[in-house]
């Protein structure tokens, strides 16, 4: 008779996952999946767009399986779910890997007169080969991973359809006033050679700390207060980490309410005598305490002993400070400012007072004046504080925005270079070095210019990272710079020569690097194009608390905080391969934002009847304005250079060139939504009509634009380096387009760190290799772990020991209950299709009524945690109920069932019992662990093509009995912490012992436990349980959470532990019963919940005692002799066994035993010799000397003979 039920040898999942992939491909499941839902309600995904130019990781794994289970479980749920790939393939991650393998820098691009020159078109057709290098490695991840998602049809961010989306986008933001170009401090990556958005700069690990040499440097005082003048030069002191700016210093800033002091006392180099000026509590930061001078004259400076007296000669309030003057500490450039319309009133009237520093740029276009008398001056900044430094803040406007706005409210001129094209420009330049003067304009050069100081470091790099000495070709040896000396040091080592230094010290301190190259960032005066979001943002925080985050702590925290506190987006970027920008302006400003390939077109042709551009190359290319064919947009090419070779015209008809900045590569991303759909020029519309699309289209729709029918997403995950990236770019853009959210549930994932909790690294080589792990373990084991070992938005500690584990105790679990239900169904022909309904689930045993309720309240409480977007809880509860309920409680407690000769009613409901619950256990985990589930539902006779094409179970809540649960649940729990006593003391199971004694803390715990105290009395072997009467028999006390109990009770937490360790044993049992105990702290009414706290009974001699909750269990363990002989009697019974099956005797056959003269075991043998005989099925039992096999006891070796009779 042919096996109803496949029996395999042994588990091999990495076998299962590649056979079920077969499968998968053969009867294309994936697409199935999809199509057969047709017509049903939709269920949105939104596919985050990695890029495919890295290799996929370890984390990649996490991310993926995470929406793979989502997206599974709601199609199983019989919603229609599409996944669109996408790829991400614009951006510094393509750029930087391209000049990478080239061994070129951004500076070689386009540049003819560099050694390495490669033109703008090559370099991008570099780009565009070098994006889609690991597709297919990515693709054998999400196909071995059992990730459904189409591959075969992806956006693809550099596709011209896309752009064009983006583009219309940014023409919506252009009409409504929310893109604009500014000219701001920006944070600048000179190794990218790009600015970056604020986004950009708060993504994970972009703050480090590191360690400079910091300086605290002195800045003379010009016409000082007379008691600063009694005690050498009078100077205000200041500390920077940053001692490179010094030179581009023009100001210092003092908070007006801080108290500072003049000191006098001598520089610690030189020993010069000098008073200071500091915030006073900041003194004993740099001078010690007893060395102050009190009285007298002060002391002398002794170096050698370190010895450098002090006394406070004068005291003042910041606002008392406004207005000095000091002498420039680095009189290399003198401040100037620009002369034109939009000059401030105090630059226009300066100029007009002293028109003798009014100078021309060399080409004449421009005027300038300038203002060194202007600078040099305290002002005021509420931001100044005292946490360290010396109270008073050096002030740099070109490197610094909060500089810059200080410095602007109080009419302090800037120090700019003016170069050759008459630009103003910050001292260092965009490669990071400080510029030289052949680049700067010459009359310039003449007013502002000492020639002689600033030549000593023109040329030099601020920062070594920059340097090319340490960047050759393009690769950044990072320990060479790192070891070098750097341009700090020198000029700290300058200013101390000079007299001009109090302290120079090394200093850890938190500064921004880049998120692509690493190397620490510049802040940089720049003219970028942004988008103002900060327009938006109550809008923005409004929606935001309509998504449901996990963890809310991100979307409230992270996010919300980020919302809160938002900057307007810095869209530009100053590179090459990237959505170009779509704004031509002309020489006076005038500008048009492009919103379409067909408006572009027309613009063209405009220009050609003009006579500004020769030809249509849009034309010329035979691309068809309306055609929406992917054929059509394949013809031309919306990157640099072609689209910086359209010029447009204005109304009169001059040229109009674009602006030739990219945008941001998340604004690429963010836009996914629509792009992935060419909207609105295709993809279906939520409302509206055709004429509602054309006037969107042609961008003159009135009102907010309709969005597409595919919006919002109901579900997107990606890891939490995306909260300030993607999810930030995805709400920015649904909000001030649409004004909805982009997306309704979030899982922000963790990091996915080593197992010793280091962040994984290729340097440090601890990566892990997901093709490894799936290849040694298969995909599901992989999967389950990483989403139940911790939380998804958790940082999880990947361990392959942790993998393995879940290979054998789950999946080996689940193997081994099928094998045991196929084994026995096989030979006993139980056919499901015809036996399963047979007879009424009433009249089952009430074990298989148990585990019935238990499955149909699995599939209750796991729905609810998969719609709470929670897949960890959801997942541990299959692990529990498979482990604990069905094979250790069900399967262990029900063997002999399955043993009868006999077809019976009750060998009939072990079956139908035991086969429903592993068919819902194959579809419940399906969306967890695809492959095995998929095998599972086949070897259980599914008949539906895959698990994944099946309806995901329903609870039949007639079916669920929650006192039996219950009464269940306390056998396991009573049997479990029983157990866990036994261990403590090393006391087997197979020794008996007398009794269990229980409190029970009312009646209904009291019934449940009597309705299964046989059960626990076997299980624990135990000869009694019996309850506890007496409230005085067990000592119980409190012990509190601080922790938890310290957030919730605050000050008050002192008293209310103290009141808790001072409860009785009465007001203890009342606070088990009721779960709680309310009472009053110095008036203030307080609640004490149970779990708050945790109860703790005290061992009684002889009793071992456990609590769990409010489950009290006390064990005795004392042994009398009776107790000992049977205890041995079991264990002699279980060698006996052990050597009837090695002997490969019948399960009929009868014997006679002979056992070795033993006192232990012939007292066992005296007192339980029937026992024993009828366990073994032996016809006698004798103590004599044999030629037996030895046989170890605990303590001794005794020589036992089996004779088969």
């Amino acid at each position: 008779m042919a096996k109803k039920f496949a029996e395999h040898n042994g588990l091999n999942l990495v076998e299962v996952n590649k056979s079920v992939l077969e499968e998968w491909k053969k009867n294309d499941i994936f697409h199935k999946s999809i199509d057969e839902r047709d017509g049903n309600p939709q269920f949105i995904f939104f596919e985050g767009p990695p890029s495919a130019n890295g290799h996929p990781g370890i984390h990649h794994v996490l991310a993926r399986a995470i929406k793979d289970t989502f997206n599974r479980y709601k199609t199983m749920q019989g919603m229609q779910v599409h996944r669109k790939a996408g790829w991400d393939t614009h951006g510094l991650p393509v750029e930087l890997g391209v000049e990478k393998e080239l061994g070129i820098t951004k500076k070689d691009i386009d540049n003819k007169a560099s050694d390495k020159y490669i033109s703008t078109e090559e370099y991008n057709h570099k780009c565009r080969e070098n994006v889609m290098k690991f597709t297919a490695e990515w693709r054998q991840l999400t196909e071995e991973m059992g990730y459904f998602v189409d591959l075969d049809h992806p956006y693809i961010t550099y596709d011209n359809k896309y752009i064009e989306t983006l583009w219309w986008l940014l023409k919506q933001l252009y009409n409504k006033g929310l893109l604009y170009k500014g000219y701001t401090i920006q944070p600048y990556s000179p190794g990218a050679g790009t600015g970056l958005s604020s986004h950009e700069l708060n993504q994970p690990g972009c703050y480090r700390d590191v360690k400079d040499l910091t300086v605290t440097a002195q800045f003379e005082i010009v016409n000082p207060k007379e008691e600063w003048t009694k005690w050498g030069t009078p100077y205000f002191v200041a500390w920077t980490t940053t001692p490179w700016t010094l030179p581009s210093n023009v100001a210092l800033c003092v908070g007006p309410k801080i108290d500072y002091v003049a000191v006098e006392t001598y520089n610690p180099y030189s020993g010069e005598p000098m008073t200071m000026i500091m915030a006073e509590n900041l003194v004993t930061s740099y001078l010690k305490a007893d060395h102050e001078a009190k009285e007298g004259e002060l002391p002398a400076f002794d170096k050698d002993k370190k010895i450098c007296p002090w006394r406070i000669v004068d005291r003042m309030k910041g606002t008392e400070l406004e207005g000095y003057h000091y002498r420039q500490l680095m009189p290399w450039v003198k401040p100037c400012e620009k002369l034109n319309d939009l000059s401030p009133a105090f630059v226009s009237d300066y100029a007009e007072a002293h028109p003798e520093k009014v100078f021309a740029s060399e080409d004449g276009r421009d005027r300038f004046v300038e203002m060194n008398d202007q600078a040099f001056r305290v002002i005021l900044g509420d931001y100044v504080t005292t946490d360290d430094g010396t109270g008073i803040v050096h002030i740099a406007p070109t490197f610094g925005a909060d500089d810059a706005k200080v410095a602007k409210d109080a009419n302090i001129p800037a120090l700019y270079l003016i170069n050759k094209k008459g630009e103003t420009r910050p001292m260092v330049d965009l490669q990071g070095k400080f510029y030289l003067i052949e680049d700067l304009d010459t009359n310039f050069v003449n007013a502002c210019v000492d020639k002689d100081l600033y030549a000593n470091h023109a040329g030099d790099y601020v920062k070594n990272a920059y340097d090319p000495r340490f960047n050759e070709n393009g690769v950044w040896d990072k320990a060479a710079s790192d070891k070098a000396e750097d341009l700090n040091v020198v000029l700290c080592m300058e200013l101390k020569m000079e007299g001009k230094a109090l302290r120079t010290e090394k200093h850890v301190h938190n500064y921004p690097h880049c998120w692509r190259t690493d190397k620490p960032i510049l802040y940089y005066p720049l003219d970028s194009w942004f988008i103002k979001d900060t327009a938006a943002k109550e809008r923005m925080v409004e929606l935001n608390k309509t998504i449901n985050w996990q963890p809310e702590s991100t979307g409230s925290g992270r996010f919300g905080n980020w919302l809160e506190n938002l900057n307007d987006w810095n869209l530009s970027r100053s590179r090459f391969w990237g959505t170009p920008l779509p704004i031509w302006r002309d020489s006076n400003r005038n500008e048009k934002c492009i919103g379409s390939v067909e408006e572009l077109y027309n613009e063209i042709e405009r220009s050609v009847e003009a006579g500004v551009m020769k030809s249509n190359p849009l034309k010329d290319n035979g691309f068809v304005p309306g055609d929406y064919s992917q054929e059509n947009y394949d013809r031309i090419d919306l990157h640099r250079p072609y689209v910086d070779n359209i010029v447009l015209v204005n109304a009169a008809g001059k040229p109009m060139y674009r602006e030739t900045d990219l945008i941001d590569v998340w604004f690429d991303s963010g836009s996914m939504p629509y792009a992935q759909l060419h909207y609105p020029f295709e993809g279906e519309m939520a409302r509206g009509t055709e004429a509602d699309r054309q006037a969107m289209i042609h961008s003159d729709y009135e009102g907010t634009p309709i969005p597409p029918a595919y919006f919002p997403a109901d579900f997107i995950n990606e890891g939490v380096d995306q909260t300030r990236g993607w999810f930030f770019t995805l709400h920015a853009i649904a909000t001030m387009i649409f004004d909805s959210v982009a997306f309704k549930n979030v899982i922000s994932t963790g990091l996915v760190l080593d197992a010793k909790g280091n962040k994984m690294s290729k340097h440090v080589g601890n990566v892990t290799n997901p093709f490894e792990m799936m290849e040694k373990y298969g995909a599901d084991p992989v999967r389950f772990y990483m989403m139940t070992n911790s939380e998804p938005w958790d940082n999880l500690k990947f361990d392959p020991e942790g993998v393995d584990e879940v290979r054998r105790k789950f999946f080996g679990t689940l193997y081994n209950t099928y094998s045991f239900l196929a084994l026995y169904a096989n030979v006993d022909g139980f056919d499901p299709e015809t036996m399963l309904n047979q007879g009424n689930l009433a009249e089952r045993p009430e074990i298989d009524r148990w585990i019935i309720s238990k499955a149909n309240s699995l599939i209750i409480n796991v729905c609810k945690q998969l719609n709470d977007y929670d897949p960890t809880r959801a997942g541990r509860l299959i692990d529990n109920f498979v482990n604990d309920d069905l094979s250790n409680w069900y399967v262990r407690l029900n063997r002999k069932r399955f043993w009868g000769k006999e077809m019976d009613s009750d060998k009939l409901n072990a079956y139908q019992t035991l086969y429903s619950c592993l068919m819902t256990v194959a579809k419940l985990v399906a969306p967890f662990a695809p492959f095995y589930a998929d095998r599972l539902y086949h070897d259980l006779g599914g008949k539906m093509e895959s698990v994944h094409l099946e309806s995901y179970p329903m609870a039949d809540t007639e079916a669920i009995d929650a006192e039996l649960e219950a009464r269940m649940d306390i056998a396991q729990k009573i049997t479990s912490m029983t157990l866990a006593l036994r261990r403590k003391v090393n006391i087997k199971v197979r020794q008996p012992l007398a009794q269990l004694m229980i409190p029970a803390i009312d009646d209904k715990q009291k019934q449940r436990i009597c309705a299964v105290k046989d059960l626990i009395k076997n299980e624990v072997n135990v000869k009694e349980v019996n309850f506890v009467e007496n409230s005085g028999f067990l000592v119980k006390k409190v012990k509190c959470n601080f922790r938890v109990m310290g957030k919730k009770f605050g000050k008050l937490m002192k008293s209310v532990a103290a009141h808790m360790d001072g409860l009785d044993q009465d007001a203890i049992a009342l606070l088990e019963q009721n779960g709680s105990i309310s009472f009053d702290i110095d008036g203030a009414p307080v609640t004490v919940d149970v779990a708050d706290v945790e109860i703790i009974s005290e061992d009684i001699p002889g009793w071992l005692v456990s609590n769990d909750g409010n489950l009290t269990v006390a064990l005795e363990v004392e042994l009398t002799e009776d107790l000992l002989n049977e205890g041995m009697a079991r264990e002699l019974i279980n060698r006996i066994q052990n050597m009837r099956k090695d002997a490969g005797l019948e399960i009929t056959d009868r014997i006679a035993i002979k056992v070795s003269p033993n006192d232990s075991i012939a007292k066992a043998i005296a007192n339980y010799e029937d026992y024993v005989k009828t366990q073994v099925l032996a016809d006698s039992i004798s103590v004599e000397d044999n030629a037996g096999t030895d046989v170890e006891f605990d303590d001794f070796v005794v020589r036992i003979q089996v004779t088969k009779i």
